[in-house]
């Protein structure tokens, strides 16, 4: 666990990588450190790729992370994950969730998605927790879930308790999906313990 890292969430548009960034910059804000944060749209609407960038420590001047300098890298989707090989290092942790959506250029048989990104990452000696988000959303009973689950699941290489995160969806989530989704973060971080 580091006391100053830079996070790189990615994704597809309408994956709530937003709002898990957000979550986990509060987190770290009420756990004591500096946070910046930014966020690339893209085409989100379209099923586009978004990104957030994330950097803590001590003192933070930039919220942009550079190629090469990601400490985690949470891929919300398989194929994202292999989007933003250059910006990880050797001692990168890549949690990615094992859903697969299909590019426009797959969806019209123009191109095939790739069946091996887990392999490509694994085999440059990357670590790799791979995460069926889903499954967990479907456990606790609501799809939408599936982003918190991933913050659960890359919360366990971060110095911030549980109980900081779970402050934050408290305060940071809407009332009616609070406990669904303090279900959701504790269950991805309990599947990654249970890798470990």
């Amino acid at each position: 666990m580091q006391q100053s890292g830079n996070i790189l969430f990615s994704g597809v548009g309408g994956q709530g990588i937003l709002l898990a960034s957000e979550l986990t910059a509060h987190a770290q804000l009420a756990a004591g450190f500096d946070v910046k944060k930014s966020e690339v749209h893209g085409m989100a609407q379209r099923g586009g790729s978004v990104e957030a960038h994330l950097r803590y420590g001590e003192r933070v001047y930039s919220p942009l992370i550079e190629p090469g300098t990601a400490d985690i890298l949470v891929a919300f989707e398989t194929l994202e994950a292999a989007r933003y090989l250059p910006y990880l290092h050797e001692n990168s942790a890549v949690v990615v969730n094992t859903m697969q959506i299909m590019p426009p250029a797959v969806a019209t048989g123009a191109m095939r998605y790739p069946g091996d990104v887990l392999d490509e990452l694994t085999g440059r000696g990357i670590r790799v927790i791979a995460v069926d988000a889903f499954e967990i959303a479907r456990e606790v009973g609501e799809l939408r879930t599936a982003n918190v689950a991933m913050v659960g699941a890359m919360s366990i290489f971060l110095a911030v308790s549980p109980g900081v995160f779970l402050d934050v969806i408290d305060r940071k989530v809407k009332e009616r999906f609070r406990e669904v989704n303090k279900r959701a973060f504790e269950a991805g971080r309990a599947r990654v313990q249970a890798m470990q």
